[in-house]
């Protein structure tokens, strides 16, 4: 069976986009080239009546580098701050490039607070589908300019597969600086395969996962992006993990090409959102 077919008739597209993806790596600073690459690819989706979810790390990373915090560990306090400070900054620009291309766009930032209280999650579900009805594309990313480590997602791959399961997307892509799933870390070990289909996520899969990046400004690797296949397949949507050093990957993943890693929607009945988020 070709699974890779089914992505071409997906209505509704979660898009994440890693701070190693957004940014360049010899500076820090944002890409802009790619920035408006990802916009032009993501409003041209919508045009094709397609509702699609941004989920955009990078506000840290901007606000660490407007603040000159390049080298060293942040504190929580100062991770808070440089992600207010750079949280504007990115939906600035956002906005600013949207427009150009005459689209809405809304910006959404959730804490697990958000999902774990039920009456707050139903308003989360109301407003989302609302937006998306409205032809607008919501930009998501984690509160972390209140969030703790109690009340934290953890990462944004796992909370774009949140987002997916919570919106109902059938289709989940996550960009990253890996072309996709190896048996092994590929940076290390020359001999490392890649997988391009999964069918299954067992114990074997997981043990493959290595919670590392390559990155200085991301926070997962691919043991998080497993933990958010195992959300978005339970959730019954497919899930492609590709390299996002250049965003026109995206319709190449929803032409079917094979492009990235694919873990195929496995939908179980039994899948409980609220035990994934305890």
């Amino acid at each position: 069976m070709n699974y890779r077919e089914d992505l071409k008739n997906m209505k509704r597209i979660v898009v994440k986009i890693g701070s190693s993806s957004l940014t360049h790596k010899e500076t820090g600073d944002l890409d802009l080239l790619k920035l408006e690459k990802l916009v032009r690819v993501l409003t041209n989706l919508r045009n094709q009546g397609k509702d699609v979810i941004l989920v955009s790390s990078g506000a840290i990373a901007v606000g660490r580098k407007q603040m000159g915090l390049n080298h060293g560990r942040l504190t929580l306090p100062q991770k808070q701050a440089c992600a207010a400070i750079g949280q504007a900054q990115l939906m600035m620009i956002y906005q600013k490039l949207f427009s150009e291309y005459g689209q809405k766009v809304a910006q959404i930032l959730m804490t697990k607070v958000t999902m774990v209280n039920e009456p707050n999650k139903t308003n989360a579900i109301n407003t989302f589908n609302e937006l998306l009805s409205m032809g607008v594309i919501p930009i998501v990313n984690e509160n972390d300019t209140v969030s703790t480590y109690e009340i934290k997602f953890g990462d944004n791959d796992r909370l774009s597969a949140i987002v997916s399961s919570l919106t109902g997307a059938k289709l989940l892509i996550l960009l990253s600086d890996i072309d996709g799933m190896y048996t092994d870390d590929p940076n290390t070990n020359e001999n490392a395969e890649f997988i391009d289909i999964v069918d299954e996520i067992d114990d074997s899969l997981e043990k493959m996962g290595k919670n590392t990046s390559s990155s200085k400004v991301g926070t997962g690797g691919m043991r998080t992006k497993i933990g958010a296949a195992k959300i978005a397949t339970k959730s019954g949507a497919y899930m492609v993990i590709a390299n996002g050093s250049n965003v026109n990957i995206i319709e190449d993943i929803i032409d079917g090409e094979d492009v990235g890693t694919l873990f195929v929607a496995n939908e179980e009945d039994s899948f409980d959102l609220d035990e994934e988020l305890k």
